[in-house]
Parts: C-alpha cells; sequence; structure tokens
C-alpha cells in the first residue's frame, strides 16, 4: 500500500478514539505557533460556578440592604432634624452683638469703650461678624482695675459657639452682666451659593450699662508711677497701693506693679507680646493690693496699741526704756539668753512714741510681757487685729481676696507640730513670724482706725450706699490716743517722709524682714489723712527688696502725694 494512503488509515484510526479537539474546529491549526493570548486566542471560556455567582449575589444584597436602611434613617429616623438643618441653611440666624458698657473713672474720663469705627452690626447691615472692638485707656496703674475681655467666637464653619463677651478679669470679670447688655438675633436668607438674599431683625440688642468706678485715674497713675520708679531703682520685685475713703469706702486708687496690658490680653493680635505678658517672672498678673499676702511688720502696732490700751497692760504716759533689745533667760540652761532685737537704741518711750518710732522693745513688752511687765498675750493681739479685720475675707467686695493669716498657737501647731513660745508672742506682736494680710485688709483697717470705729467693705462704684461690716467698740479716747501717736511718727518719727506743708498726715511705716536670713524685707507705708477730720486712708508696701535699703514704701507714698497736691490739689483742702 503507497504509504500516504497507509498513513492516511493510521490517522483516522486514532481519531476514532478521541473527541474533536476544539482547536481543530475553531481554529486555523496553522495558526497555534502565532496564538496573541491577550485578544483571547488559543483560551478555552469555562462557565461561572454557582458558588461564585451566588456570592456576587449576597454581595450586592447586602450593599442593597445597607442603602435601604441608611435611607430609611436618613429619611424616616432623622428626617424632620435635617429637614430642620436645611432650613437653618436658608434661614441663618444670626447674632446682632450688644454695646458693651464704658467704664468711666470718678470724673468721667473713660477707661474702657468700643472703638468708634466698630459699631454693632444693624439689620441693613451685609456684615455677619460686626463685633465692636473693646479699647483701654493708656493710663498706667489700671490693668488690675479693668481687666480685660475675650471676645465672642467662631467655629470653623463661621457659626458662633460664643456669642457674648466674656470678661476675663478685673471690672470687666466683675461686672460682666451689667457691662454685657443682651445680644439680639436677625434671620439671613442666603442661596445656595451662600449669598445674602434678605434678612430680618428678630430681637433687637439691649446695650450694656456704663459703670462709673470710684477710682480716681489721676491719682491712680501717679501712684502706679512713683511705685515703679522706686521699685525699680531699688530692686524691689513688686508693690502695691490703695487709697480710700474712708467714711464711704470708696477706693480711690488701687494698683499694682508689675502690670499687663489690657489691650494686648483683649485683642490677642502679637503672640509675642501675649508670650511675654504671660511668661514674665515679675507676675504681672497677681494683683498684689488684692490677692497679695505680705508680711506686715510693724504697720499693725497700732492695732495691739488698741488691744494694750483697752485691756489695761499699761497707763500710755508709763516710760519703758528702749535699750535696742531684750533678753530672755532660757529656762533650761540660766548661763544662755535668747536676744530680741529691735532696729535701734532709742531710749525712754511712752505708748505714744512707742508708735511713732516703731519700739520693737515697747511692742514686745507690752505684747508679751517683760520682767514685771505684764503682756497682752497672744489669745488678745490676735482678738484685736481680728475686730480689725485681719485674718478674715473681705465679705462681698471689689477686693475680697484671700483670708490671710494671724499667728496663733494652733496654727504653729498644724504647720510645724511645735509649741507655742514667748518668743512666738514678741514675734506677733511686732507683725512678723506667720502673719500675712492684703493691702486691702490694711487699707480698710487704717480707715476704721481714723473713723474711730466703722469696718467698712471697700466699695468700687462711685456714690455707692456705705456697707459697715461692724462697729468697733472701743473707746474714742482711746483711738485719740493712737492717732497722736501716729501723727507723731509723721513729725518726729519713721514716717517723717509724709511731713508736708499742705497737709497733715497720720502713719505708720513697717519693715517686715523676710525667710531666716532677713536679707529681704517688704516695706510698708500707711496712715490717714488729714490728721484733725480724716477723710482718707492709704496703705502702700513695696515687695522683697534688700534689707539695706532705706528708701522704700514711705518714698512712693511722699512723691505720689506731691504729685497729686500738683495735679488735684482737691485731696488736701
Amino acid at each position: 500500500m503507497p504509504f500516504f494512503l497507509r498513513k492516511f488509515f493510521l490517522r483516522q484510526r486514532r481519531r476514532k478514539g478521541r473527541e474533536i479537539d476544539p482547536t481543530e474546529v475553531l481554529l486555523d491549526s496553522r495558526n497555534l505557533p502565532n496564538y496573541d493570548t491577550d485578544q483571547f486566542e488559543g483560551r478555552l471560556e469555562k462557565p461561572i460556578s454557582r458558588v461564585a455567582l451566588y456570592g456576587a449575589a449576597a454581595v450586592f444584597a447586602v450593599i442593597a440592604i445597607v442603602f435601604i436602611v441608611q435611607s430609611a434613617n436618613l429619611q424616616i429616623v432623622h428626617g424632620q432634624d435635617y429637614s430642620d438643618k436645611s432650613q437653618r441653611n436658608l434661614l441663618r440666624p444670626v447674632p446682632i452683638f450688644a454695646g458693651r458698657g464704658v467704664i468711666y473713672d470718678r470724673n468721667g474720663i473713660p477707661l474702657a469703650w468700643n472703638a468708634p469705627n466698630a459699631l454693632v452690626a444693624d439689620a441693613s447691615s451685609t456684615d455677619e461678624d460686626t463685633v465692636a472692638h473693646r479699647e483701654y485707656a493708656t493710663t498706667t496703674g489700671l490693668a488690675h482695675v479693668l481687666g480685660y475681655v475675650q471676645y465672642p467666637s467662631k467655629d470653623n464653619n463661621g457659626f458662633y459657639y460664643q456669642e457674648d463677651f466674656d470678661g476675663v478679669a478685673g471690672a470687666e470679670k466683675y461686672f460682666n452682666q451689667q457691662l454685657s447688655g443682651e445680644n439680639g438675633s436677625r434671620l439671613v436668607e442666603v442661596d445656595a451659593k451662600d449669598h445674602i438674599v434678605s434678612q430680618n431683625v428678630v430681637r433687637p440688642p439691649t446695650p450694656g450699662e456704663n459703670i462709673t468706678l470710684s477710682i480716681d485715674s489721676r491719682f491712680q497713675s501717679a501712684l502706679y508711677d512713683s511705685m515703679k520708679e522706686i521699685a525699680a531703682q531699688y530692686h524691689f520685685a513688686g508693690g502695691a497701693g490703695v487709697v480710700m475713703d474712708v467714711h464711704t469706702g470708696e477706693l480711690i486708687a488701687l494698683t499694682s506693679y508689675p502690670e499687663y496690658s489690657p489691650q494686648v490680653m483683649s485683642d490677642k493680635t502679637d503672640s509675642t507680646e501675649v508670650r511675654a505678658e504671660l511668661n514674665n517672672p515679675n507676675l504681672p498678673f497677681l494683683d498684689r493690693a488684692v490677692d497679695g499676702l505680705f508680711t506686715p511688720g510693724s504697720i499693725i502696732k497700732p492695732y495691739v496699741g488698741m488691744g494694750v490700751l483697752n485691756e489695761h497692760v499699761i497707763d500710755p504716759a508709763t516710760i519703758i526704756h528702749d535699750t535696742g533689745s531684750i533678753s530672755i533667760p532660757n529656762p533650761y540652761d540660766p548661763t544662755k539668753s535668747t536676744v530680741f532685737k529691735d532696729w535701734k537704741a532709742l531710749g525712754d518711750l511712752d505708748f505714744r512714741h512707742g508708735i511713732a518710732m516703731s519700739s520693737d522693745v515697747y511692742f514686745y513688752t507690752v505684747g508679751g510681757g517683760y520682767k514685771d511687765q505684764k503682756g497682752l498675750g497672744i489669745d488678745n493681739i490676735n482678738k484685736y487685729l481680728s475686730i480689725f479685720g485681719f485674718g478674715e475675707k473681705i465679705p462681698d467686695s471689689f477686693v475680697s481676696g484671700p483670708s490671710g493669716n494671724l499667728s496663733t498657737p494652733a496654727w504653729k501647731k498644724a504647720t510645724f507640730n511645735e509649741p507655742w513660745y514667748l518668743g512666738d508672742t514678741y514675734h506677733s506682736a511686732i507683725g512678723q513670724y506667720g502673719t500675712q494680710v492684703t493691702p486691702a485688709q490694711v487699707v480698710r483697717a487704717v480707715s476704721a482706725m481714723a473713723n474711730e470705729g466703722t469696718l467698712l467693705v471697700p466699695q468700687i462704684i462711685k456714690d455707692s450706699t456705705p456697707q459697715v461690716e461692724r462697729a468697733i467698740d472701743l473707746p474714742k479716747s482711746e483711738f485719740d490716743i493712737v492717732h497722736q501717736g501716729m501723727r507723731l511718727g509723721v513729725q518726729i518719727g519713721t514716717s517723717v517722709a509724709l511731713n508736708v506743708p499742705y497737709a497733715n498726715f497720720a502713719g505708720k511705716s513697717g519693715t517686715a524682714e523676710l525667710g531666716v536670713s532677713k536679707a529681704n524685707v517688704n516695706s510698708w507705708i500707711t496712715g490717714f489723712w488729714p490728721y484733725e477730720n480724716p477723710k482718707y486712708a492709704f496703705a502702700v508696701t513695696l515687695e522683697h527688696g534688700s534689707v539695706e535699703n532705706l528708701i522704700g514704701a514711705a518714698a512712693v507714698m511722699r512723691h505720689t502725694i506731691d504729685k497729686v497736691h500738683e495735679i488735684a490739689p482737691e485731696y488736701f483742702q
């Protein structure tokens, strides 16, 4: 059989035992070496499995259910909420900011006001963000009295989450409700592009009340500038000064050094300046006149003296010889003594001269007792200090502040777990040891001394009704004796810096030693004028200066009254 026929029959025999290859039906076998697999040439299509088909259907079903549930949630459950929001997007409520009240000093000088170029928005305005800009007088010494404000604030979407001015300190905070008024409201209709279509006032704003402080900004500035000058020249860390009307309780001056800038703290546009204020190590935000606690030193001697007179500890004419110190024998070792020193040997002193010369030896003796002379005792010392308001918080006042502290056996036991010694009474009698006071407490005690027994609540608003905390039931004759000692102190004693020709002052100075080393002191000057018919009381302190300083708070007050005599002589007429 020819070769080609045999080959043909063999091929036919092999085909009978298998299926036809799809490539033999669908493809040109001559193309086999040139399959383009990217075009699906030479590939076999297989049916999708049931598992894959059911899985895909399940995924689409879950997605459909989620969409249905969410649609129901948006349209049925929360439909009304979103409808309301949509309406608010169409009709937007916008606050109309009330004009904040102006703060004046007692002479009608504006101290804090709203800038005239930033008036409150009205119904015809298209500016939704018009907020009156708060401006403050540049007069020095007013920061702690005025304080500052925080402006209304918006979120990133332009909506106000704080619609009111917020007083942060001082009068801005204390009288915030009166100054704020009540914001109004308007509805602004906007289109889809947030353009204003129309607007209508719903509620007009009610302006805040103006307030007139009792402070005289001229006196305040003179006191602050004098304090700043003396403190810088003689290296005191800070200071405070207060002047008060002894009949009404009105505060004529109330200042603290150093101070911050109300304008900087309100505007907060200069972050460098704000950080400088906040990081100042001299604590400009501490209102030393109200919140500062200081060791008083000898300025409490007149009040201890009132106790000495009222308890008949000593006749005011009795002489005590001041040798510069007293010595107390050690009860456990008679060969040793504890020495309590005076600032100098002052010789023979009666009661009036004991105050005038600020004799420590005199008050050691009448306060704690020495040899044959009995003493007032620590309980009575604190009793009479308390009568004049020391150791207690000033009630319901702009200057309430902390209560301070009186040195007592209970305080010492709780603080040091030690018993009370006679030396502790000696130190307490001259305003040392644990006694702490605020300048605001001191000025109202001086005022009660000057008006002979009326303890007033200090007032910061002009023409306020006087508030009497209590009447001090002590004889006028005893007040007169202490007054005489304080007047003598100005004439020949430790307060001689106040011996001026245009007014008769009565004064009491003090130098309070600080720390164990006693290398630093607080310097004080207190008193009242005119001596014959007291009208004003004052208290000035300089904080943490060198014990070597011979210039201090008395110089501050002298510079101040000389300046005030020039610019406001009515205070001395």
